[in-house]
């Protein structure tokens, strides 16, 4: 019986930089990318994509091994350090879910 995987999971997240603040906000998000990678054994990838309109949005790219590893993430300690650094910065965060298509 072949056993059932579950896909892995992806959040695309933008983030509405507050105007100015971008490279501020980028060494946060590059430091808060190295925790997760290494201190998330769940964290499969994790990117921060700037677009080429525009210095007021980030895109974050991440994917996680499954719904655990995502729970673990938004409940952990480098996300709150990151929400705590980046006070100000970040007007406003909206994302998508999505499930990893192999």
């Amino acid at each position: 019986m072949e056993r059932y995987k579950m896909p892995k999971l992806a959040i695309v997240a933008t983030i509405e930089v507050t105007p100015g603040r971008r490279s501020e906000l980028l060494p946060l998000l590059a430091a808060h990318r190295a925790r997760c990678l290494e201190e998330e054994p769940g964290t499969v990838q994790f990117d921060v994509l700037l677009p080429h309109e525009g210095d007021t949005k980030v895109v974050i790219y991440e994917v996680y091994r499954d719904e655990a590893a995502l729970d673990a993430h938004m409940k952990g300690s480098s996300l709150a350090r990151l929400r705590k650094e980046a006070a100000g910065m970040m007007a406003g965060v909206s994302g998508t879910r999505c499930m990893v298509a192999d």
